[in-house]
């Protein structure tokens, strides 16, 4: 995955943020229901006893994996990631399955790209992910980028914005339920969006029931209403669109968030049909921010 360009931001702000606290291994092991209440106390002994951590120690007694005892550090530093076979996302979420992998590595430095960018634009919190083709990966992206925005402790909000072929309800495994398309239309509960039951971090909005009239809706003023919220309530939102080939919706999107991030994947987009997209965001008046090819 390569990322083209990004001009430096002029100014960054320095901030702290409170000290973490971190609850104990053994709780968590506990309280996910990987080690019984009464084993606690022989893994202590054991730890005692060989001088190693309390992971090691419950790996030696046979009570848990690796794999356990990994996932449940990754939450006690609070960075959310999932066990190979996990069914709460779909595996296309490497940045939960694969937090070490190369194609996550990439995914960081475009967070990092981001985060200099938005120090200076408060509308850099709400990204249209667009594309000229379908299949081009910006389902992809978007979900996984998502992710590991909320793996950086931010609240972040991931929007379906493809009313014609949604895609994050099946990668995020989400019941069928409400939607964007619902709260366009004033038919769907307009209560608040919940975290992800995997990522504390991380809510998603889902598509919904496909509507038959997609741009419609997205070009009402709820939308606007919308984005305008999200910017307010989460540190960074994304969100999905369709291609540009299926119509004017992307553009419009990406008009209503201010800003955008165009992904191509190698050998398969044109550079033509890219650079048109990016120049018709441009004159838009979209801040576009730089593009994504990837080349899996």
């Amino acid at each position: 995955m390569d990322m083209y360009p990004f001009p430096a931001s002029s100014q960054v702000s320095a901030f702290e943020k409170p000290p973490m606290t971190f609850p104990n291994l053994g709780e968590i092991l506990v309280s996910t229901g990987r080690l019984s209440a009464e084993a606690v106390g022989r893994v202590t002994a054991r730890q005692r006893e060989r001088g190693i951590p309390f992971g090691a120690a419950a790996i030696e007694l046979g009570l848990v994996t690796e794999a356990d005892v990994h996932a449940a550090l990754s939450r006690q530093f609070d960075y959310p990631v999932l066990s190979v076979g996990d069914q709460g996302a779909d595996p296309e979420i490497v940045a939960a399955f694969e937090p070490n992998s190369p194609r996550v590595e990439a995914l960081r430095k475009l967070r990092a790209q981001i985060v200099l960018r938005r120090m200076s634009n408060p509308f850099l919190r709400t990204v249209a992910i667009v594309g000229a083709a379908r299949g081009d990966g910006r389902s992809w992206l978007a979900a996984n980028l998502a992710v590991v925005f909320s793996q950086l402790g931010e609240r972040t909000l991931l929007v379906d914005g493809d009313l014609r072929f949604p895609r994050q309800q099946s990668l995020f495994r989400l019941p069928p339920s409400g939607g964007l398309a619902a709260r366009l239309a004033e038919r769907g509960d307009k209560g608040a969006i919940q975290p992800h039951p995997r990522f504390d971090h991380l809510s998603v909005l889902q598509a919904g029931i496909v509507p038959p009239n997609p741009q419609e809706l997205l070009v009402r003023p709820a939308f606007a209403a919308q984005i305008a919220v999200a910017r307010e309530a989460y540190e960074m939102t994304l969100v999905d669109t369709p291609a540009d080939e299926t119509g004017a919706d992307a553009q419009l999107v990406a008009a209503t968030c201010g800003s955008a991030i165009v992904v191509a994947r190698r050998h398969a987009s044109t550079h033509k049909r890219v650079a048109a997209l990016s120049q018709s965001l441009r004159d838009a008046g979209v801040a576009v921010i730089g593009g994504v090819l990837l080349d899996f």
